[in-house]
């Protein structure tokens, strides 16, 4: 332990503080926090709790359960992330991965052109892009979408499963059972986003709050900042990951996600339908908007196991509480996205044995 990270942690336990309950809503951030063991650092007193930052987490089961049956369609091949693969609908097994063993077509790329590229090499096939992500990914795919326009690539469309951070922690924040104290916002999210992308938190809800970078001495300081936030009673956004993050985000990919892609309602697992949350396709993109081009509905959500990603993913209890943990529920043979992911909080609790 260098004595940097000795210094932080004697700051840490000098604060004027009871138990007090921070919340990382990043992904990246709960699979570092758990490697590098940061939870069992810190004092008894502070507690770290995992919220609706991994996209394929919040992405309900209804939904997955639409993907499922577009992917059957003999004409179409699915084009997702590979994470997706694994993801299981309602029905306890069934997944793309299950899917494609009876014949379903599907792509793993690692960016929406790679499926953009597919679909000029292939005419024949309909290509659908599984849009996952927040504001982060939002951009790219957004190009994609413009660059089939540009190109005259008709068999190529989008289902936007695209979301947005704001809405989700303002309807976190008014959960019944929401006792959090502060947030480590996500790095990712602030670069397109800014700094301004979360001020609403302490200037609307007195909320402190910390844009974090992601090396572990970045995760220990943003949460020592974030709990003297907390102490002195002055809530406010620091910027910890100053070297990627700017006060305005990145403008450019914020014109590019507006050129294309408007705010919509949508689901989330654990917290339902939130309104202006989600990001759909403006009109004149309507033709590479899959929910219309192939008439696509949700329907409701069926529970259908004990498995309580939902309740994970808003930070109401730890991966450990969750009966199927480590049980029926394994990264060999996961119930939950929670543990399909590798941004998932249950992931990386099973593969880090992170400490309660």
């Amino acid at each position: 332990m260098s004595s940097e990270v000795r210094e932080l942690l004697a700051a840490i336990e000098a604060l004027p503080l009871g138990e007090t309950r921070l919340m990382e809503v990043c992904g990246t951030h709960t699979m570092a926090i758990a490697k590098s063991g940061i939870k069992s650092m810190l004092p008894e007193k502070v507690k770290l709790l995992s919220g609706p930052g991994c996209p394929v987490c919040v992405t309900p089961p209804q939904v997955i359960d639409a993907v499922l049956e577009l992917a059957m369609r003999p004409e179409i091949t699915i084009a997702t992330y590979g994470d997706m693969v694994r993801v299981p609908g309602s029905r306890p097994g069934d997944s793309l991965q299950r899917r494609r063993a009876l014949g379903a077509k599907l792509l793993v790329v690692y960016s929406p052109v790679d499926a953009v590229e597919y679909a000029k090499e292939n005419p024949d096939r309909e290509v659908v892009f599984l849009g996952v992500g927040f504001e982060t990914t939002a951009p790219g795919t957004a190009a994609a979408v413009l660059t089939a326009k540009e190109e005259g690539v008709k068999n190529f469309s989008v289902l936007s499963m695209l979301k947005t951070v704001e809405p989700a922690l303002r309807a976190l924040m008014k959960t019944e059972d929401f006792k959090v104290q502060g947030f480590l916002c996500p790095g990712h999210v602030g670069t397109i986003i800014g700094e301004k992308g979360f001020a609403f938190l302490p200037e609307e809800y007195r909320m402190p709050a910390v844009i974090a970078g992601f090396e572990p001495e970045d995760i220990l300081l943003s949460i020592y900042l974030l709990l003297r936030q907390i102490a002195e009673g002055r809530p406010r956004v620091e910027n910890q990951y100053k070297r990627a993050v700017s006060p305005m985000g990145n403008v450019l990919a914020q014109n590019m996600i507006d050129r294309c892609l408007e705010p919509r309602a949508d689901l989330w697992r654990g917290l339902g339908r939130i309104e202006n949350s989600g990001l759909g396709f403006k009109a004149e993109f309507s033709d590479y908007d899959a929910e219309k081009k192939f008439s696509i509905q949700y329907g409701e959500e069926k529970v259908q196991s004990a498995c309580r990603c939902g309740d994970v993913i808003c930070g109401r209890i730890s991966p450990a509480r969750c009966p199927m943990f480590g049980k029926r529920c394994t990264p060999e043979d996961p119930v939950g996205p929670c543990m399909v992911s590798s941004e998932g909080a249950c992931a990386a609790a099973y593969k880090y044995q992170s400490v309660e």
